[in-house]
This record gives C-alpha cells, sequence and structure tokens, in this order.
C-alpha cells in the first residue's frame, strides 16, 4: 500500500515537472518593487524552490523542478539573491546555479574613520550606524596584534567590500580587520602594531601626497624622539568626535581640550589610532625617511603638498610665506597654525 502510495505521489510529481516544462521560458513576477530570497546553506531544489514561490519570483514550484531536470548536474549555491523584475523560471534557476548573490558594494577610501565607515553603511540602508559602532568598539579581532587597542578604529582597512542585507556587523568587522592582517603580513611588520598603526593613522590624515608621507612620518618620529607635542590638527578633530562636539572645523575650545587624543596638549602618540590608513601610510609608519624636519605647512600653491623645515625660524618663514598667499587667494580662509 505504502509502495503504491509513493508511486502515485512520484508520478503525480513528474506530471507536473512536465506540465511545468512549456513555461520555463515565461517572465513572471507577483511582487512590487524587488524581492530577496535567502537560500541557506544545505537548502535542496524543492525548498528552494519553496522560497521562490512564496517571494512571487516564480509561479509554480513545478517550474524550478523543472528546470534542474534540465540540468541535474548544476550546484544551486546559497546566498541572498535580489530579483527587481519579471524573468522566467530558466533565468531564475541559472542565476543561482551560477551564484548571483546580492551584495551591496561599500568603498571605504583611505583616512575614513570608524564613524565615517558606521555612517556609510547606514546610508546603503543595512543597519543603524550605532550598531556598527557597537561592534567597531570591541577589538576583540585584533587583540592579539594590538593588545592595546580600545576599539577597531586603525584597523578597518581601507578597501571595497561587497555586503549582504543580512549580514552582522561584526562580520563586517572581520571583513576589514582580516584585510589588515593580510596587508599587515605583507608588509612583514611586527606583531606589536598598534603604536605603528596609530602613527600611520596621523600620517594619512596628514597627506593625500603617497610620495610625502615617509617625510612627514621623519616628522612625528624626530619630534616624538625630542619629547615634543606633534601638534596635529586631525587628533583634535578626533577629540571632538568622540566627545560627540565636532563642528566641521577646528575651534579655540578644541585645541585646549583636555583630551588625551589632542595633541596640542599632550605630547607623544594619541592613545590609538584617529583613522584607518591605507599600506602607504602603514608603510611610511614601518619606514620613515631620514630627515632633521620637526616642522611642515601647506604650501601656498594649494596642491595639497607641505614645506618641511628643521628648524623654527625656517618654518615660520614658510608659514608667512603661506599666509600672504592664501590671503591673496581667499581672504576668507583661515591662517595655518604653526606645529
Amino acid at each position: 500500500m505504502k509502495r503504491t502510495f509513493a508511486r502515485l505521489v512520484l508520478t503525480a510529481l513528474a506530471v507536473g515537472v512536465a506540465a511545468a516544462l512549456p513555461s520555463l521560458w515565461l517572465p513572471f513576477a507577483n511582487f512590487r518593487g524587488e524581492a530577496f530570497v535567502d537560500i541557506p546553506k544545505g537548502s535542496g531544489t524543492r525548498a528552494i524552490a519553496r522560497l521562490l514561490k512564496r517571494a512571487g519570483v516564480v509561479r509554480f514550484e513545478s517550474q524550478f523542478l523543472a528546470a534542474r531536470l534540465l540540468r541535474p548536474r548544476a550546484t544551486l549555491q546559497a546566498g541572498e539573491y535580489r530579483f527587481n523584475r519579471a524573468a522566467p523560471a530558466w533565468e531564475v534557476f541559472t542565476r543561482i546555479a551560477k551564484g548571483d548573490v546580492f551584495y551591496y558594494e561599500l568603498p571605504v577610501p583611505e583616512g575614513r574613520n570608524m564613524f565615517d565607515i558606521a555612517q556609510s553603511i547606514e546610508d546603503l540602508g543595512l543597519m543603524k550606524a550605532s550598531e556598527f559602532l557597537r561592534a567597531a568598539r570591541n577589538p576583540a579581532p585584533i587583540r592579539d596584534l594590538a593588545p592595546e587597542a580600545a576599539t577597531l578604529e586603525g584597523y578597518l582597512f581601507p578597501s571595497t567590500y561587497h555586503l549582504t542585507r543580512l549580514m552582522p556587523a561584526e562580520q563586517i568587522c572581520r571583513q576589514m580587520t582580516g584585510q589588515f592582517r593580510r596587508v599587515w603580513k605583507e608588509l612583514g611588520a611586527p606583531a606589536g602594531a598598534h603604536r605603528l598603526v596609530t602613527l600611520a593613522s596621523l600620517v594619512e590624515k596628514e597627506t593625500a601626497a603617497a610620495g610625502e608621507r615617509p617625510v612627514i612620518a621623519s616628522v612625528y618620529r624626530n619630534r616624538l624622539a625630542l619629547g615634543m607635542k606633534l601638534d596635529c590638527d586631525p587628533t583634535t578633530i578626533y577629540a571632538a568626535l568622540l566627545e560627540n562636539r565636532y563642528r566641521g572645523a577646528i575651534f579655540q575650545s578644541d585645541l585646549a581640550s583636555a583630551s588625551r587624543y589632542n595633541t596640542y596638549q599632550h605630547a607623544g602618540l594619541p592613545p590609538g589610532p584617529i583613522a584607518n590608513p591605507g599600506k602607504s601610510a602603514l608603510e611610511a609608519a614601518l619606514a620613515p625617511a631620514e630627515t632633521k624636519f620637526l616642522y611642515f605647512v601647506a604650501r601656498p600653491d594649494h596642491t595639497g603638498t607641505h614645506q618641511f623645515s628643521a628648524g623654527l625660524d625656517q618654518h615660520q618663514r614658510a608659514v608667512a610665506q603661506y599666509r600672504r598667499g592664501n590671503r591673496k587667494a581667499n581672504p576668507a580662509r583661515p591662517a595655518a597654525r604653526v606645529r
């Protein structure tokens, strides 16, 4: 009796699948705008067909099963798929066999901090910025490389990442810190990363000119050796960000802040990175140029490069030159600080 019933079920299924064959190439959509289908690992053809039918991507489950009959050796791949138009069941099957999983693209340029990254992720509609920041404030993923790190700032390596809607913040952080690990290993860098990454983050924020980065790093190394304050503007901005009081420009109150990140008030490096440096800035921190420079100021031509000086008199002349050029080009532009 059981065998007879099973044969009847199989026969009915075969008839249904055979009847579905002619409709495999007819476009269909029973959703508005777009539909997302998340296929868990290990899902069989029938389970996938059920998910697609439920989402309105195929008209009948039997259509997807019929496509499987035509491609019995295809490997259907897990992941989240996005459908935004009517498509034939055959095309749907082919996409899943190819693993055409839907990803959001998250570009993380060099020098972005964890607050910038969090906002970019929120702008993509994946999660609230605060959710990502909670994960980024847990240094566990890089504790072996940087035991002193209080957060993942500095270790969320600049690159372009592909994210899904269902990816948790902790997994995104692991992707980014995993990329940092690969680059750090390529550079042959030592295990104690924190001090070097902190220095690299200052270098990254001070100049976009790759050729200047080893020279900027040398200025900071020379100042550190003499016990001089680094007077790094980006550290005052970061201090204000941490205290949720940054107003888009540096004010006297920022320069007077008692935060340990304010290098106008405290000698030495800040407690941790102020941004996420790229490979070039990391290389500069690992191997600064051999110079006697202690000062730098932007050139008056506004090329984004700097004039470097070994002595204060020479530096003050460079600052005066910058200010004269600045006043001619833009009377409203604020004057450069001596540092």
